[in-house]
């Protein structure tokens, strides 16, 4: 976990992917070294669509599984994901949870983030929170952590608001959630598949 200064916000709380970056640096540069390739002996015969598959296939595994992240502001929980970012209000949250994801009831709607999870094992294991209403423990698993620390900055953030989970005071917030598309990320992906398509008929 980092504390970071920024300029729309004080302060900036941000979480660590605690699996998917290894395997998705893996892949990232498997396919650049296939695309490479691709370039390099194009005029001897390799497959285009095999180097516009590859080019696809690290794109999708960057966008999938380097770019999400999960921060905390002062007043929102932050989800970037694969093609968007989620601004949650975190007075707004109804319901928390770190399961293999972490699940954010809000406005209304369920929201997800795939930054940090538990194995499928753990998460039947652990139904509730690990350590009810006690805060971050030294030692604790780092989702665990991440749970307890969230709920207490939800928690926090409710008392301020003077709102209850569920409440309809709660419920009518203004700007419970906003969402940004990701237009790099988008972008990309639907490049990168046209190439794929245009490479068939090459």
């Amino acid at each position: 976990m980092a504390r970071v200064q920024g300029d729309r916000a004080p302060v900036v709380e941000r979480f660590h992917a605690t699996s998917g970056h290894v395997s998705g640096w893996l892949t990232v540069v498997l396919a650049a070294v296939v695309v490479v390739g691709g370039v390099v002996y194009r005029d001897e015969g390799f497959p285009a669509w095999v180097a516009c598959g590859a080019l696809l296939a690290g794109v999708l595994a960057w966008a999938a599984m380097l770019r999400p992240a999960l921060w905390v502001t002062g007043e929102h929980l932050v989800m970037r994901n694969l093609v968007e970012t989620v601004h949650i209000r975190l007075a707004a949250v109804e319901e928390l949870a770190v399961r293999q994801v972490v699940a954010v009831r809000a406005d209304d709607r369920r929201w997800v983030s795939t930054v940090v999870g538990r194995t499928w094992r753990k998460a039947a294991q652990t139904r509730h929170r690990p350590v009810a209403d006690a805060g971050p423990q030294e030692g604790m698993a780092y989702a665990d952590f991440v749970e307890e620390r969230l709920h207490e900055l939800v928690d926090e953030a409710r008392a301020a608001a003077g709102v209850r989970p569920g409440s309809a005071e709660q419920l009518a917030l203004p700007d419970a959630v906003r969402r940004e598309r990701a237009w790099l990320p988008t972008g990309l992906i639907a490049a990168s598949v046209v190439l794929l398509v245009v490479s068939f008929f090459l």
